[in-house]
């Protein structure tokens, strides 16, 4: 309670920073995000490797890492599949309306320099060709290949001290990885400041646009409803209770609204995850970060609603046989999607220029697109959550709340 209270102050407090709109006070509190945000992103780089890397050494060659595996694919599959179902049902109920042209003429500027994504140089880039390389750059598909490996590697290895050295090594790191999160944590409030006065100077200098009112409602409308309603549904159909999972996961999804990176999150949704929440930790250590790298609920109906709108544009005819098919590709490019620098925004430029779409329509989304992102990371994060608790719960055969209060 005394936590939530100090959270709940830094958010105020930020808010009323934002609102000053003083340029020292703007230039010190985005300062501070931007530390904020590296360090977690510091700490998240190892805590997947050596998550992924022990649980599956210490799963060994049983049933049971296929068994969560499993699981964990098709949860995360269908809670994906449903957030985009939303976001269409949305686009057809609210139908927002064709932008002026002169609107789409201005966007142009915004994007024409903007990075093109290849599907096939990305798969390309996920195959590490060195040990340092997937590190440096924060590639979490490549890193979690590599642990993958090095996991698989440990599992099958016979029982020798060598072994036992390796484990016991990797161990003793993890412990002191989580060490250090803990303790950034405990700094976090400051962090919060930060966050919430960059998000309230951004809303106060009016970033969103009139024009684009129905668009950002589609949209985050969508992202609500599988927040508020999608998800909790889900925990309710395996007997979970969705409030109690989320009081015990707030502190993730909270840090996920103003870092707008599930990643760096990772750390945060480990520890609410294993100490709050009580879920076992061969579990959590494995599935949340594979959730991290391909359960994007909100980028899925990022990926749907935007490109129809974009479509729209070009005076491109939505049919519902278009539309499917756009939500089948909207899943599979937002699974694709993960440890891209702004996946899904960049993901959807390089769909709509493969279809001669008018691009400039994203060059007007792009000032409003870090609200819209930070509610897409939120929702992938409490998405993750939700998957982790289903999966214990299937595994276990119990309900997963702790006895720890």
């Amino acid at each position: 309670m005394k936590q939530t209270l100090i959270w709940i102050g830094a958010l105020i407090a930020g808010a009323i920073l934002g609102l000053l709109q003083t340029d020292w006070l703007n230039q010190l509190t985005d300062f501070v995000a931007v530390v904020y945000t590296r360090l977690f992103q510091l700490l998240a780089v190892p805590t997947i490797v050596l998550a992924v890397t022990t649980t599956l050494a210490s799963l060994g060659k049983g049933q049971e890492t296929g068994r969560i595996f499993r699981h964990t694919i098709s949860y995360t599959l269908l809670t994906t599949t449903v957030a985009a179902a939303v976001g269409l049902l949305l686009y057809v109920l609210i139908a927002p309306g064709n932008l002026p042209a002169d609107a789409v003429c201005m966007g142009q500027e915004a994007v024409e320099d903007a990075p093109q994504l290849s599907y096939r140089s990305h798969i390309i880039g996920l195959i590490p060709n060195n040990v340092v390389k997937p590190f440096l750059e924060g590639n979490v598909l490549s890193l979690l290949l590599l642990a993958a490996a090095l996991g698989f590697g440990l599992s099958r290895m016979p029982e020798s001290d060598n072994k036992a050295t390796v484990l016991r090594l990797l161990s003793g790191l993890q412990e002191l990885l989580f060490m250090l999160i803990r303790g950034l944590i405990w700094t976090l409030p400051v962090g919060i400041v930060a966050f919430a006065a960059q998000l309230s100077a951004q809303l106060s200098a009016g970033v969103v646009a009139d024009s684009l009112g129905k668009y950002v409602a589609v949209v985050l409308g969508g992202n609500l409803v599988q927040f508020f309603i999608v998800l909790p549904l889900f925990l309710l159909l395996r007997g979970m209770n969705p409030v109690r999972v989320f009081s015990k996961m707030y502190p993730a999804t909270l840090m996920a609204l103003f870092s707008k990176s599930s990643a760096a999150t990772l750390p945060v949704t480990m520890q609410c995850a294993e100490q709050r929440l009580g879920a076992d930790q061969k579990i959590s250590r494995f599935v949340l970060p594979i959730c991290t790298t391909i359960n994007m609920n909100g980028c899925a109906a990022f990926i749907l609603v935007t490109s129809l709108f974009v479509m729209q544009q070009g005076g491109m005819p939505l049919t519902w046989t278009t539309m499917l098919s756009w939500l089948l590709i909207s899943v599979v490019s937002a699974v694709g999607n993960a440890g891209v620098p702004m996946g899904c925004y960049f993901l959807t430029l390089s769909l709509m220029s493969g279809i001669g779409a008018p691009i400039a329509v994203l060059g007007i989304i792009l000032p409003i697109y870090t609200i819209i992102d930070m509610v897409e990371t939120a929702v992938n994060v409490w998405s993750d959550s939700c998957v982790a608790a289903m999966v214990h719960h299937d595994l276990n055969g119990r309900h997963i709340y702790p006895t720890e209060t």
